[in-house]
C-alpha cells in the first residue's frame, strides 16, 4: 500500500497524544496529500460530509514480532487482553483507524487542496494510506456495547494553568492544550505525586505535576 497523505499536528512526540480521536474536538490538524494524489477531482464531494475515517499507520510503532495479548494503559497496565480486543498499536499491522472532523477544504499555492480536521489522535508527520467518509446511517451504532472500556475509570482531571504560564501558549491553541491535559497524558500505571512530567506540544514543553484528579502546569518553555 502507498501513503496518500501525512498528517500535521501539534505533536512531535507520542506522549500526550489523545488516546482516542474525538476526545479533544479543540485539537486541529492538516493532511497535506503526496504530489501524486494533489488531483482536486479525488476529493469532489467531500464538502459534503462532516466526519472522515481516516486509516493510517503507526509507523513509529513498528516491531519484527508481534504478541497474542497486550497490557491496554486504561487498565493499569497490569491486565493482559488479546491484542484484537484492544487499540494497542503493536499489532500484527501497523494499522490505524480514526474518526476526525472534516473542518475545511483550504486551497493552497504550494500543496494543493489541503484539508483541515479536528480531534484527530495523530502524531505530527504520522502516513495516512487512505481517507473515507463517515456515513452516519451506516457507521453509526447507538446500541454498540463498549466491552472492557465500558469498566474503565473517569481520568478527566482539574487543571491549574497559572495565567503567567498560559500566556506563553499562542492564543488558538490554549484551548486545545488545557482539554489534553484534562485528559490525563499519563500512562495510567503511574501514580507519583512528586513526580514531574513533560509533554511537547505546539512548540513548547509543558511540565507538571499530578496530585490526585488536580494536574497542576509548573513550567513552559
Amino acid at each position: 500500500m502507498k501513503h496518500i497523505a501525512h498528517i500535521h499536528t501539534d505533536f512531535p512526540t507520542k506522549f500526550g497524544i489523545p488516546r482516542q480521536s474525538g476526545l479533544v474536538e479543540e485539537l486541529t490538524a492538516t493532511i497535506i496529500f503526496e504530489p501524486e494524489y494533489r488531483n482536486a477531482d479525488a476529493l469532489r464531494g467531500l464538502e459534503g460530509f462532516s466526519h472522515l475515517w481516516l486509516i493510517w499507520e503507526f509507523s513509529k510503532a513498528k516491531r519484527e514480532t508481534w504478541s497474542p495479548t497486550v497490557r491496554p494503559p486504561r487498565l493499569g497496565g497490569n491486565r493482559r487482553l488479546g491484542v484484537f480486543a484492544t487499540r494497542s498499536p503493536f499489532r500484527p499491522n501497523p494499522v490505524a483507524l480514526s474518526c476526525v472532523k472534516l473542518v475545511d477544504l483550504r486551497q493552497t499555492e504550494e500543496h494543493g487542496t489541503v484539508l483541515v480536521v479536528s480531534g484527530a489522535d495523530l502524531m505530527d508527520g504520522t502516513p495516512i494510506y487512505d481517507i473515507k467518509p463517515y456515513i452516519p446511517y451506516a457507521d453509526a451504532k447507538p446500541d454498540a456495547v463498549g466491552g472492557f472500556t465500558e469498566d474503565a475509570d473517569d481520568f478527566i482531571l482539574t487543571v491549574n494553568f497559572p495565567e503567567e504560564l498560559l500566556k506563553k501558549i499562542p492564543d488558538d491553541r490554549r484551548a486545545a492544550l488545557l482539554a489534553v491535559l484534562a485528559h490525563d497524558p499519563r500512562p495510567s500505571y503511574q501514580d507519583d505525586p512528586e513526580r514531574i512530567y513533560g509533554m511537547e506540544f505546539a512548540g513548547h514543553d509543558v511540565r507538571f505535576q499530578i496530585n490526585e484528579k488536580t494536574l497542576t502546569v509548573c513550567e513552559v518553555e
